[in-house]
Formats: C-alpha cells, sequence, structure tokens
C-alpha cells in the first residue's frame, strides 16, 4: 500500500472547524489527502521525485489539471497530476466510477426502502450537489428487471418445502388512464433445514381460483414439491387450487382469520369468557384437548340462539383449522397461523404506502420483487431458524 507522508498543522485545523462548516473542513482535508496521494502515485510511476535528475527516465512530469471529484459531503476540486506522455494514471477516478455506482445503488435502495422519488431527488441535491430528475431515478430503478426477472424464476428443486404460506394482497396500478385494484400472490416455504424462503409471487387482475393456480403452476414448474401443509385463509378459489395442484398435501386454515370470522358473529355484550374459551380452543397443547375445550364450548352455549351462528361457524371450520396439530409441537406456533407472511405484507404495505399508485404493473412488479428480494435476503440468517428444535 503506498505510504501517504505529510502533516497537518492541527492549530489551523482547529481554526477552520471553529470558522466553517463541517463539511467544509471535510472537503479540504480530503483534497489534501488526495492530491497528496496522487502525488505520490506519479512519483511511484516515475520512479523518481520531482527535480531529481536521473538519465534513464523515460517520461516527464507536466504539471497538473483541475478534476471535479463528487463525494457524499458534495464536490471537490482536485489537482491531478499528469506526465507528458499521458502514460500516467491514478487509480482515484476508478474510485470516483465506483462512488457514482455506489450512488446510484444508494438511490435505488432509497426508493425500495420506501422512498418517493421526488424525496431521493432532494436528498441526493442535498448529499452531493448533483441535481438527479424523477425520471432518471425511475430510469434507475429499471436496472432492477433482470435481476428481479433472475431471481423470480429461480429453481426450487434443490430444497424440499415442508410448509407453504400462500396469502395475497392488492395494491392500486395505473392502468388505461383508470387506477385498478391488482392482486400480489405471495408464496413462501419453510424447507428442511426449518429456514423461512419467499419462493415466488406474481401480480393479477384479481384473487380468483384460476390465477391461484397459474400462480401455484408456475411454482411446480420451478421445481416445487407438494409440500406437507399449505396454511392460508379460507379463500374459496385458494383453497380449491390446493387441492387440485398440490396433491398430498393437507391445509391448515389460518387459526387468526378463522376466529376473526367466529368473532363477527359473537354478540357484543357479555361475551368476554366466551371469547376467551374460544382462543383457548386453539391454544391448547394437543388436539384432544383443543377438540374436548371446542365440545365443552358448544354444549355451554349451544342453547343459546345468540350464538347459533357462531356455533355453525366454528363446527363447520374447526377440522381445516387444527391440521397442526399432526405435526410435531414445537411447530403449532408457527404454522397455526399465515402471521409469518402477514409481516412480510406488512413490510410491502409500509414501502408502498409511499407511492400509493404504481404507474404500470411493470413499476409494481419491479418494487415488490426488490423488496421481497431484500426481505428473504435478511431472514433467518446464519444459525438463526424458523423452527427450532424438533422433538
Amino acid at each position: 500500500m503506498t505510504q501517504l507522508n505529510f502533516t497537518l498543522d492541527f492549530d489551523k485545523l482547529k481554526e477552520g472547524v471553529m470558522q466553517s462548516s463541517l463539511n467544509d473542513v471535510l472537503k479540504s482535508t480530503i483534497v489534501i489527502v488526495l492530491n497528496q496521494y496522487m502525488e505520490m502515485e506519479r512519483n511511484q510511476y516515475m520512479q523518481n521525485y520531482s527535480h531529481e535528475r536521473d538519465p534513464e527516465r523515460e517520461d516527464y512530469r507536466n504539471g497538473y489539471y483541475q478534476r471535479d471529484f463528487a463525494l457524499n459531503i458534495g464536490t471537490i476540486s482536485l489537482k491531478v497530476p499528469r506526465t507528458r506522455s499521458g502514460n500516467f494514471k491514478t487509480d482515484v477516478f476508478e474510485k470516483y466510477k465506483r462512488n457514482d455506482q455506489a450512488l446510484i445503488l444508494s438511490m435505488i435502495e432509497m426508493v425500495v426502502n420506501g422512498v418517493s422519488t421526488r424525496k431521493v431527488t432532494k436528498v441526493v441535491e442535498q448529499l452531493c450537489d448533483k441535481t438527479v430528475s424523477k425520471s432518471t431515478v425511475s430510469d434507475l430503478m429499471k436496472q432492477l428487471d433482470p435481476v428481479v426477472k433472475e431471481w423470480v424464476e429461480r429453481r426450487l428443486n434443490n430444497q424440499y418445502y415442508r410448509y407453504l404460506y400462500v396469502d395475497a394482497m392488492y395494491i392500486k396500478v395505473r392502468e388505461y388512464h383508470k387506477v385498478v385494484s391488482k392482486a400480489v400472490y405471495i408464496a413462501m416455504g419453510v424447507n428442511t433445514e426449518d429456514k423461512r424462503e419467499i419462493i415466488g409471487f406474481q401480480i393479477a387482475n384479481k384473487e380468483s381460483k384460476e390465477n391461484w393456480k397459474t400462480f401455484f403452476e408456475s411454482l411446480i414448474n420451478r421445481g416445487l414439491q407438494s409440500p406437507k401443509l399449505v396454511i392460508s385463509d379460507a379463500h374459496e378459489g385458494l383453497k380449491s387450487a390446493i387441492q387440485e395442484k398440490f396433491l398430498g398435501a393437507s391445509w391448515q386454515r389460518c387459526t387468526v382469520h378463522f376466529l376473526r370470522n367466529i368473532m363477527d358473529h359473537m354478540p357484543k355484550k357479555n361475551t368476554v369468557e366466551a371469547r376467551q374459551h374460544l382462543k383457548e380452543i386453539f391454544r391448547a397443547s394437543t388436539a384432544e384437548i383443543s377438540r374436548t375445550l371446542k365440545n365443552e364450548f358448544i354444549e355451554k352455549y349451544g342453547d343459546d340462539k345468540r350464538f347459533e351462528k357462531v356455533i355453525d361457524t366454528l363446527d363447520n371450520g374447526y377440522e381445516d383449522a387444527v391440521q397442526y396439530y399432526a405435526e410435531t409441537k414445537n411447530t403449532h406456533k408457527h404454522i397455526r397461523t399465515t402471521n409469518a407472511l402477514e409481516r412480510i405484507n406488512e413490510e410491502i404495505r409500509r414501502r408502498e404506502k409511499v407511492i400509493r399508485i404504481f404507474p404500470n404493473q411493470d413499476s409494481a412488479f419491479r418494487l415488490i420483487g426488490a423488496i421481497l428480494m431484500d426481505l428473504d435476503e435478511s431472514m433467518d440468517k446464519g444459525n438463526r431458524r424458523f423452527i427450532y428444535e424438533r422433538n
């Protein structure tokens, strides 16, 4: 590594700090450092020092030229050494190119994390003394397209996913001069190492059996095998698609959604005890205890006409909501609900709220895909697992 031998007058530096903004001091210091760094580079290239006579020299120093260097604290002006042959080149501006690339990546990351393109332009102007238009930010986002496409289409046959969580959320997209709702289908799997992966998503016009079948077919074509258990809400089209496309898989109805459906029919007054009883049914440690609690609830409230719809809903949906008991006990809290996937939806929603209305479906696919890639990379890193020790 090149050694930089220079000294700073700390009294002057202290005076500068007292009289100038911190950015100005930093800029001045960086100018000194980089100018001397480039001078040392030229000395190494020449294999001698300035004014040093050398009869075997092959090139001569030829002064300097000015060049701007964009940093995250602003733009600085550097004295770049040159030689008469023009063969000497400093590596500082390779770092300059990387700085521009880092700026591009940072802009993309800001948008992915929910910063509006309008705010991105202001941030870049303040940090880098550069003006960036909203259209430029949008164009930069298109650099994500091949990356997202490759991730979405990656093969799934190198892992077996025991549990599959699926859900749909709605976004707003501008289409043919109108604002329309689009359904975003998302699938998350838990593999044999008990780690979660976001294994696919697609955007469709609405949530329907045919669209769910198309989504599942795309996963199967990429190598997904039928899981042991599929966890979802009770959308009729989704249920039918699961039965048709994942032969041999059990379906676990999300207990949170199911309880919500039951509670919708619950009388408003004097039902605190009944509500608690219902929750305990799905928190029981074994299937036997759960079934006993369920039967006790029906026996206790069966003669009360206010509970007629409550009991019908419970009775009709109970079996689908307790499939998790067939799995080992340590998995129950993880697989009885779609909470793990709901949290992913919330992250998308948090960042999507900044945009509110996507300008087109491609932009929605690009941004949501980038968010999901980011979330996928951060889930269950290292030795961390979603489901821990097995019984």
